[in-house]
């Protein structure tokens, strides 16, 4: 825990993965497309960082929304006596809310962060293009959808990047940059000179769905929900959650990200693999959950949980969409699927590294631990393999699969590598991390 998130981090915070031969660059104007809670977020972080920052959205009224909520943030600030009059004024100033796309123009970066539809993210791209001068760097907040295909309607891919924040932005310290097909090692060194200016953590991964945090954070909730269709009962599953050190249950976390965005997630998906999609475990029971009762997650207060009394209740009519078996358990069944819970997630982990997403054991680690809350104890999911062991985790890995299926058989990297002794920080000390 203490190499993760004290020295690798104190290292990407550096910049350690930035291209040391792209001159250092400081972003004075940044657009961000889409003023909800998310765009809004991001524009607080650079009124901060002293960026003035154009906070466009579709129509004034949702621009103000966004704006009032930079405003009721540096509220909080000035009420704790963390900014003088003068610097709140200042600060509250440098974020203009409009419609207009002409304000765009002389910005060193926009950042999209509209909704998770290919369409609407293909047409603002074109419409803020535009507007830029070359060298400018568009960058796409999306959690999920893939920074090739998006690029596909920029006129210049190799300045289109991803630019993927964390919901809250002003909490969370996480910024996950991703690599599209062309992007370039300019745009690179601008996004990490950018996110380095607002004080928050980058890692650098390459591009696939979901990309490394959201791809592996799905599958802590998705086994969650696996867990639910098997018959164990709610509360049994989120105490579980919590025991392996992660910061909330599968099903908390399901309401905290929002039911219906997994839903629009999940139709996305489809829609974009066709024949190839397989719905995720659990899948028809939040379907239903939005779509036929209203039940958002957090957001509108009703989800898995009540929100409407403190504390949080369990929604009592989720037993009529999954019926309770197993509610009763034993230190050996708690521990045995608090290794489950982690064990799906680290499995992800080594088929991302695999497949050429992540490549840094410090951007794997210190990327788990802030983007998803992987337990920190363990030091994030590299580590947490390599303290097993190779061999005995792929022994586990293999007995889970036999019971649960094969999203838990270790990818042929992990095998290759039990086969000879090595771990992940003594194997690829000498690549990214080493340089």
């Amino acid at each position: 825990m203490i190499r993760s998130l004290f020295l690798s981090k104190q290292e990407l915070d550096k910049g350690a993965v930035r291209p040391k031969d792209v001159p250092p660059s400081d972003p004075k104007k940044v657009t961000v497309l889409g003023a909800g809670m998310m765009g809004a977020g991001i524009a607080y972080v650079n009124a901060l960082a002293g960026i003035q920052t154009i906070l466009i959205d579709r129509d004034q009224e949702a621009a103000d929304k966004g704006k009032a909520h930079v405003e009721e943030l540096l509220k909080k600030r000035l009420s704790r006596g963390q900014l003088a009059q003068d610097k709140y004024d200042a600060l509250l100033a440098s974020v203009v809310a409009t419609t207009d796309y002409d304000h765009i123009k002389g910005s060193d970066l926009v950042i999209e962060a509209v909704f998770e539809n290919r369409e609407i993210k293909a047409e603002v791209t074109r419409r803020a293009e535009a507007q830029l001068t070359p060298g400018a760097v568009f960058g796409s907040n999306t959690s999920t959808l893939p920074i090739t295909g998006l690029a596909e309607a920029s006129v210049r891919p190799e300045d289109f990047i991803g630019i993927h924040f964390f919901s809250p932005v002003d909490k969370m310290m996480l910024v996950e940059i991703i690599m599209g097909a062309k992007t370039g090692q300019v745009a690179l060194a601008k996004s990490l000179d950018y996110v380095m200016k607002i004080k928050k953590t980058p890692i650098v991964v390459n591009d696939g769905r979901g990309f490394y945090t959201s791809r592996c954070f799905g599958t802590y909730v998705a086994e969650g929900m696996a867990m639910l269709e098997e018959g164990y009962a709610p509360a049994l599953i989120d105490n579980i959650g919590r025991a392996t050190g992660m910061p909330r249950g599968p099903l908390e976390m399901h309401d905290d990200v929002a039911l219906d965005l997994s839903v629009k997630i999940a139709k996305q998906t489809a829609h974009d693999l066709g024949d190839a999609y397989s719905p995720l475990p659990g899948s028809e029971i939040v379907r239903k959950m939005v779509e036929d009762l209203g039940r958002y997650g957090r957001k509108n207060g009703k989800g898995f949980y009540d929100y409407d009394t403190k504390p949080k209740t369990l929604w009592k009519g989720l037993s009529e969409l999954a019926t309770v078996q197993i509610n009763d358990s034993t230190p050996e069944m708690v521990e045995d699927q608090k290794r489950r819970l982690l064990f799906r997630q680290a499995v992800e982990v080594a088929r991302c590294w695999e497949e050429g997403v992540i490549d840094d054991p410090r951007e794997a680690d210190v990327g788990a631990i802030l983007a998803w809350g992987f337990a920190p104890w363990t030091g994030g999911p590299i580590t947490y393999i390599d303290q097993y062991g190779l061999k005995a985790f792929v022994e586990q890995a293999d007995a889970y699969a036999a019971k649960y299926g094969k999203r838990f058989s270790p990818p042929k990297l992990l095998r290759d590598m039990a086969a000879k002794g090595e771990t992940f920080y003594g194997r690829f000390a000498g690549t990214k991390a080493a340089a």
